[in-house]
């Protein structure tokens, strides 16, 4: 993994808007199949890494589990996972995991 590069690219996704936060956006990000891929932080709770792993099974969404606290340090939001919208920045970062 790229972490370096990756943090890079996720600070340029939320300046972009293109980064969706909290688990109900998230969850509408990904059913809606807007989202390129789910990135989790690595300090996320069992039951919140299963719902969240169960539901990009479902709907064919990539996902990535970060090491702990690289999505706050990265994104100056504090949250347990960051739904990208699909486009460059979700290849980009896909190619970076």
């Amino acid at each position: 993994m790229n972490e370096r590069r990756l943090k890079g690219l996720m600070g340029l996704c939320v300046r972009a808007g293109q980064a969706v936060f909290g688990e109900d956006g998230c969850r509408r990000c990904i059913t809606g199949g807007n989202c390129g891929v789910l990135l989790a932080d690595g300090g996320i709770s069992e039951n919140s890494r299963k719902r969240y792993e169960d539901l990009c099974e479902k709907t064919g969404t990539r996902m990535a589990i970060l090491p702990a606290g690289l999505l706050e340090e990265a994104t100056g939001k504090p949250g347990a996972a960051m739904a990208v919208k699909a486009g460059s920045f979700s290849e980009q970062m896909i190619s970076c995991l």
